[in-house]
């Protein structure tokens, strides 16, 4: 239910019994107490007239099409396209975040593009994309018309996939993922300390409690994504710890994603990641038993491409954004191993 043309309604709040009249928003672990008329912390969730609304409903900072192995999801739906959207604002205030010009703004004009549920699904079909892609800055502030519009796009027979930091309250957390059909989670390190310090706020407990939901009490399709910072989360003890805890909570069919971190936001004078770094990352993720551990943001042939888990055959070869599959459905050519993933629009969850 709107109330006005771009504020909708939400459900995650309670009113507290003060005369300030301020309301609790309990969609994250947060739980902003605003008086009338304040944001929260996400910039995009306010109060007003007694309630938790959310402000940023049919408008978007940007639309675009892009290739699904951008968002990174390899083993769900390779070689197809997706449209991408975002609003502003984010439940973190993470200093090396590198879409800060998006989540940090406060600036409303940046929240300019017109865009409801059934033109966002119109545009998706007409570009022959595969799904939508709730991207750019964290999808959950905006759950309300993120949901609006993984209905529209589930009747039409298009995907919903969440690029997120996976913070998040436990109720609306089922709510949130059941709607989605894939997700790329940011485990950010595997050190609670460096959720509190770099992360402004964020707590590593709750994005362990998401990535076991996601993973063993829903339909959705996880990959994860781990950016490494030099002089962080570099420490080659607690990624081993970090791909042991995925192995053993999550299991060996989840892919794992390093990327190399480039100097940003408020952390512009740290340099790039070395290439050596990650590749070490990505060894010790596969001496853990990680089946599918790719490497983003530097050059590495093999860190793009998908390999059967038995055999080590090419199954999906990745130069930039051109894919080449020679998997059918998965199914490795050589020793007929399945690869989990999702690889057609029809396919079942392979876990």
């Amino acid at each position: 239910m709107t109330t006005t043309k771009k504020h909708l309604s939400t459900e995650y709040w309670y009113k507290m019994p003060d005369p300030d009249e301020r309301v609790v928003c309990t969609l994250c672990p947060r739980e902003c107490k605003l008086a009338p008329g304040r944001r929260g912390f996400c910039y995009i969730r306010m109060a007003i007239n007694g309630e938790i609304a959310l402000t940023a409903a049919n408008l978007t900072s940007g639309i675009a099409v892009d290739p699904i192995e951008k968002k990174p999801l390899y083993q769900f739906l390779p070689n197809t396209k997706v449209l991408s959207f975002g609003a502003i604002g984010c439940n973190l205030g993470c200093k090396f975040c590198q879409n800060w010009h998006i989540s940090k703004t406060r600036d409303e004009f940046d929240l300019s593009v017109p865009a409801s549920p059934s033109q966002l699904v119109a545009q998706a079909i007409s570009a022959q994309c595969s799904g939508i892609a709730y991207t750019y800055n964290e999808p959950i502030i905006s759950m309300e018309f993120v949901l609006q519009v993984a209905k529209e796009a589930k009747t039409a027979g298009l995907k919903s996939i969440a690029v997120s930091a996976g913070f998040i309250q436990e109720k609306p957390r089922e709510r949130f993922f059941s709607a989605m059909d894939a997700a790329n989670i940011d485990l950010k390190s595997f050190d609670h300390s460096f959720y509190q310090k770099l992360t402004g706020g964020g707590n590593l407990s709750v994005i362990i409690d998401t990535l076991r939901y996601v993973k063993h009490h829903s339909n959705c399709w996880l990959e994860i994504t781990n950016l490494i910072i030099p002089g962080y989360n570099d420490d080659f003890s607690t990624i081993t710890k970090m791909c042991d805890w995925i192995v053993c909570e999550l299991g060996q069919d989840v892919p794992l994603h390093f990327s190399a971190f480039h100097p940003d936001y408020q952390l512009t004078e740290i340099p790039p990641t070395p290439a050596h770094t990650i590749l070490a990352a990505r060894d010790i993720a596969i001496k853990s038993g990680i089946r599918y551990v790719y490497t983003g943001n530097i050059r590495h042939p093999q860190g793009t491409n998908t390999y059967c888990h038995h055999c080590q055959q090419p199954l999906i070869e990745r130069q930039g954004w051109s894919v080449n599959i020679f998997a059918n459905n998965g199914i490795c050519p050589k020793c007929h191993t399945q690869c989990a993933g999702i690889f057609t629009q029809k396919s079942e969850l392979i876990k």
